[in-house]
């Protein structure tokens, strides 16, 4: 039987369409088969994350179970979701591994995701894995404003997003509003401030001239050419940059503690209900809470591994020392369709 999924899937399958028409480049719609040697059934992952980011650990944990592995990729967490959504009971998905804890746990909302062991659950702090043990956090990612000096003074630097509707901010600022991060930060506006506060931000926003992308890489880009004052993204993008070029104009600035734009959000990944294959979707899991993978995460992707002991990425804060808003990230799910209804109804997408 396929669930019926309602105004939600709705809400996701309209905004899944509107992120494959912008196109940010980020993700892909390939399907990849790995080279594993084992005898079993594949395991298939439903992958919202960039392929260049899966790959490598995809390929230790076949290399070293002998599990058989094969991702297919979409056009970002939010289109796979409802992708798993629409499917329902009938989904080949084992795994699903997304984006943030918004969207997987709206999933686990419609009983799609199997309850995972305690043993797997205990790697991770509390906050960061779902309430009911469907899903379990796999990396941390803190939301930050990032600005050129250049064009930004250290004292102007904002410390709470409620401050970037002030008209010193006019045509200033750039957001991806199609992005599953910004609508994840949205659903924690609302969950933190209610719904009328995070509407009028957000049309505070377009009536102050905010710049839209894609994605966040592009707001990256401009902000460190010079091309845009500034904007709001995850932390990571703006390492990934120095690593890649060896140094950057633009810096990170973390928002002031409990504020929704110094949201802490996680990676999630849980196992799918229908599977015929939980055991090898739980060891598939419980790699990827291994000291082998969270060091991957620190050291090449620049996000938080969250086991005890995982390395921080080079040069941050470390993850105690991050103060997001006080909130269960379980509870984003049930803010999520509100949140992508906001950001159209003010024409943000």
């Amino acid at each position: 039987m396929v669930r019926s999924t309602h105004k939600l899937t709705a809400a996701l399958l309209a905004l899944a369409m509107v992120v494959a028409a912008c196109g940010d480049g980020s993700s892909s719609t390939s399907t990849t088969t790995g080279e594993g040697g084992g005898d079993g059934e594949k395991l298939v992952v439903y992958s919202g994350r960039n392929e260049n980011f899966v790959n490598p650990v995809i390929d230790k944990f076949q290399d070293e179970t002998g599990i058989e592995v094969e991702v297919r990729y979409g056009d970002g967490t939010s289109d796979l979701a409802t992708t798993i959504l629409n499917e329902g009971d009938t989904t080949d998905a084992d795994v699903f591994w997304a984006q943030d804890p918004a969207w997987i746990g709206a999933i686990g909302d419609e009983g799609l995701l199997a309850t995972l062991p305690d043993d797997v659950l205990s790697l991770v702090p509390e906050r960061y894995r779902d309430a009911d043990g469907r899903w379990v956090g796999v990396t941390g990612r803190s939301r930050v404003f990032i600005y050129n000096p250049n064009l930004v003074t250290e004292d102007e630097l904002p410390q709470s997003v409620y401050e970037l509707t002030d008209p010193k901010w006019k045509g200033r600022i750039g957001v991806a509003p199609t992005n599953a991060s910004f609508i994840a930060f949205v659903s924690t506006m609302e969950l933190v401030d209610g719904t009328e506060k995070t509407r009028e931000w957000l049309q505070g926003l377009v009536a102050n001239d905010v710049q839209t992308f894609s994605g966040n890489g592009a707001i990256l880009q401009a902000v460190d050419a010079g091309d845009l004052d500034a904007g709001l993204v995850n932390h990571y993008y703006l390492l990934g940059l120095i690593a890649d070029q060896g140094s950057a104009t633009a810096r990170n600035h973390f928002l002031a503690a409990g504020d929704p734009g110094a949201l802490v959000a996680a990676t999630g990944v849980g196992v799918l209900e229908p599977s015929d294959n939980k055991e090898a979707a739980v060891e598939f899991i419980r790699y990827l809470l291994s000291e082998e993978a969270q060091r991957h995460f620190a050291e090449n992707l620049n996000e938080y591994g969250l086991i005890e002991g995982a390395p921080t990425p080079k040069d941050q804060k470390p993850l105690s020392e991050l103060a997001g808003p006080d909130i269960n990230l379980s509870d984003l799910a049930d803010h999520l369709e509100s949140a992508v209804g906001l950001i159209a109804e003010v024409g943000l997408s």
